[in-house]
């Protein structure tokens, strides 16, 4: 059956192409409430579409932007039952003047010696949730059903940080929980080499205030009598790190355990050089840790970085005071092991035993969300890494992100699910910037993957 779906796929790449035009072309931006109908509209475009293959599919109002959820049975009642989320919210386009063509007017263009489609939502993240349609449509087309069990779950506020997804997973846990989640809003190693994200750093991330006296002062008069909240701050942000680039935080590393070697070896197999990292942003040398690997700084280890510091005089000219507030902001990356909540609790600690006894500090939080990491042994990840490798006929790399994906961690507290983390966009894509794309290889050959995959679970 597999070779007949393929065929399927391939002699139709011009029909699903004619589709993923139509629906790259609704302007559904969910940052911007003038786009509100737009949204509504992609929903009940996508739900139709899924009802045309035989899903059970609906569009779900929530406070913010509607959820499309559809349900197709398996072949029997036992088989295996999956969860694919995707988005069909975009970023917006400005600015404008920067993109080549109309960003909702779809088009395939000659880029060197590659066909691409360029649009707003290319890449992310309809081209991507539309691969796994086709490939849907191909098995309904060739055998009249599905491999599996597939509900299809397609978020409208992914891009505006997904304020309706949790409230909406938690009211519907009973009808969305599945054997295993499939996301498809990551990339591919490059464009030859196909990817499963095994890991994803999670993130805390914290805003500090020191205060010292009730007034900002003058540093002629005051100056080496009255404490200096920034000087304050300083110091304690320099005692985040030691010599070495570890954190200070008492127990930050509790739970952090190293990278399996197997995996190290194939890391190192993918030859990522420092210089062609770096170089592109003005840098040559790692700076963290010590005695750990590029890939393992950026991919397994926990970090905490200042992203912002403020207080006293920042406008122009000069202004010789001793300001009475001064503020940071901090984040940590977070890897699998420990407990946000936790570092959270050890940082603020950590502040306040460095804040002198006449000074006050407080906290303001912007949120946290555990690590996810996917044991190495799970059958079904063999199995999709298999199936990769045999469409894209190059190994299939096991990598991690240094970012987040917030629904993993969601599917894996709320659902009690595990999710596959497959992609096939590329860095270069331009996602989030003017002139955004997606190959056409990428799209032909994520369709064909997809329908390996389900094949693949399915036995």
């Amino acid at each position: 059956m597999l070779q007949k779906v393929l065929r399927q796929i391939d002699d139709n790449l011009e029909q699903s192409l004619t589709r993923l035009f139509a629906l790259l072309r609704l302007k559904s931006i969910s940052t911007d409430p003038a786009f509100k109908e737009d949204c509504v509209e992609t929903a009940d475009w996508l739900v139709r579409e899924l009802q045309t293959l035989g899903f059970r599919g609906s569009r779900r109002m929530t406070d913010g932007n509607p959820m499309v959820v559809a349900h197709h049975h398996g072949p029997s009642k036992d088989c295996l039952h999956v969860l694919f989320y995707g988005h069909y919210d975009v970023q917006p386009v400005d600015p404008l003047e920067l993109w080549h063509d109309d960003p909702f007017q779809p088009a395939l263009k000659k880029l060197g010696e590659k066909q691409v489609i360029v649009g707003r939502g290319a890449a992310d993240d309809k081209g991507q949730l539309m691969t796994f349609i086709e490939a849907c449509r191909a098995f309904k087309a060739v055998n009249g059903e599905l491999p599996v069990a597939v509900t299809i779950l397609l978020e409208g506020e992914e891009e505006s940080g997904s304020p309706s997804f949790i409230p909406f997973l938690e009211s519907n846990s009973d009808e969305l929980k599945a054997d295993l989640a499939l996301v498809c809003d990551t990339t591919m190693w490059n464009e030859t080499t196909p990817s499963i994200t095994m890991a994803l750093r999670g993130l805390l991330s914290q805003e500090i205030t020191i205060k010292a006296a009730n007034r900002d002062l003058h540093s002629g008069l005051y100056g080496g009598a009255a404490a200096n909240p920034i000087t304050i701050l300083s110091k304690i942000l320099a005692d985040l790190h030691d010599a070495n680039g570890h954190v200070t935080v008492p127990h930050f590393y509790d739970g952090v355990e190293d990278t399996p070697k197997e995996l190290l070896q194939s890391w190192h197999a993918l030859n990522f050089r420092a210089e062609d990292f770096l170089a592109p942003i003005g840098l040559s040398v790692p700076y963290g840790e010590n005695n750990y690997s590029l890939l393992e700084l950026i991919w397994a280890r926990p970090t905490a970085e200042v992203n912002g510091i403020s207080g006293g005089h920042e406008g122009e000219g000069f202004k010789t005071v001793i300001p009475s507030t001064a503020h940071a902001k901090v984040s940590f990356r977070l890897v699998q092991g420990q407990d946000p909540n936790q570092i959270r609790d050890a940082f603020q600690a950590f502040v306040r035993a460095r804040v002198p006894v006449d000074c006050s500090v407080s906290f303001k939080d912007y949120g946290a969300a555990p690590a996810f990491q996917l044991p190495y042994d799970l059958p079904f990840l063999k199995k999709a890494q298999v199936a990769l490798s045999e469409e894209w006929a190059h190994e299939t790399a096991l990598v991690a992100s240094g970012g987040s994906i917030p629904c993993v961690g969601d599917f894996q507290r709320i659902l009690n699910m595990p999710s596959l983390l497959v992609g096939f966009s590329l860095d270069d894509d331009n996602i989030h910037a003017p002139n955004e794309k997606y190959d056409l290889k990428s799209f032909h050959k994520g369709q064909r993957s997809w329908a390996r995959i389900l094949l693949s679970l399915a036995n």
